[in-house]
């Protein structure tokens, strides 16, 4: 049998399922979705839709900024959500099967949200040390775009977390935190990081490769270490419970630990700032570095007796 045929009436070989999950998400994520949710956004702009679209573009004015969490939100919901729930059908599965496999206790839920908060700690070491990372002579032109995208993103997130009332911090933690850590955690997690694992055969490797295209499907190069190890640590953390929900709760509350820091920030009520890449003191990350080996310690011994099958 050939290596890309199929082994029944309705799988594919993983490889071209990987490539289809991937050109279906980034038609709905770059197009479809932004283009639906331009659409759903423009009531609630009070200009022409040229004026609109170039105000998107300069991020300045704060009369956008509600369409341009809804544009963003709806390209998240259709592109890493509907997308590949379609994509499951296509394959004669349900979404279900993502999170019934294995019941999620009590133990593991409060474990998880500690683990994020400390793991925070020992990345903002990849933070400083990747956000000031200098590309050999022969990559310069390469670092030069990755750090006009990066100065790009960077004045995204700056403007879409200036928050001026608690409704946009709430529509914040909706479209950075919810949509995202449901959405990415589906695709990358569920889908191309069980893909990964029929290709190779090997969690370790399925788990990195994953964490590798989610990292770099940011186009946040002086970000990468640190998403990619975010990445790897909520790949383990699924593969171990056999659940989506803890790696889809990690990245929520990662995210979501963010957007409420920042806020605090900006109310003067917390004095770090998170937008700064800085590493926490060393003494601080050695405790959180102990913290965070230990927690995983325990996911890996508490789920050890527990059999993953992959569900797709």
């Amino acid at each position: 049998m050939s290596d890309l045929q199929p082994d029944n009436k309705y799988s594919r070989h993983p490889l071209l399922s990987l490539l289809l999950i991937l050109l279906m998400v980034g038609l709905g994520f770059v197009i479809v979705g932004p283009t639906v949710g331009f659409i759903f956004a423009m009531p609630f702009y009070d200009g022409s839709m040229m004026d609109m679209l170039a105000d998107m573009q300069a991020v300045n004015d704060p009369a956008i900024k509600l369409p341009l969490y809804i544009t963003q939100g709806f390209a998240t919901f259709i592109g890493l959500i509907v997308v590949p729930v379609l994509y499951l059908n296509l394959e004669r599965k349900s979404l279900a099967i993502l999170f019934t496999k294995v019941e999620i206790d009590i133990v593991p839920i409060i474990l998880t949200i500690v683990l994020v908060v400390v793991f925070m700690g020992v990345n903002s070491v990849f933070i400083d040390w990747n956000s000031s990372f200098e590309f050999p002579e022969f990559a310069k032109n390469f670092e030069r775009w990755a750090r006009e995208k990066e100065d790009i993103a960077a004045e995204m997130t700056a403007f879409l977390t200036q928050f001026d009332s608690i409704f946009e911090v709430a529509i914040a933690m909706i479209v950075i935190a919810v949509l995202p850590a449901v959405g990415e955690e589906i695709v990358f997690r569920g889908i191309i990081q069980n893909l990964f694992q029929k290709l190779t055969q090997n969690y370790h490797v399925s788990i990195w490769l994953a964490a590798i295209l989610f990292s770099a499907i940011h186009l946040q190069f002086f970000g990468f270490v640190p998403r990619l190890l975010l990445g790897a640590l909520f790949g383990y953390l699924y593969y171990w419970s056999g659940n989506i929900i803890l790696p889809m709760m990690a990245h929520f509350v990662n995210n979501g630990f963010s957007v409420l820091a920042l806020y605090f920030y900006q109310q003067g009520t917390v004095d770090y700032n998170l937008e700064e890449p800085e590493a926490v003191p060393l003494n601080v990350v050695a405790i959180c570095t102990v913290l965070a080996t230990g927690i995983l310690y325990y996911f890996y011994k508490y789920y050890q007796r527990k059999t993953f099958t992959n569900p797709l």
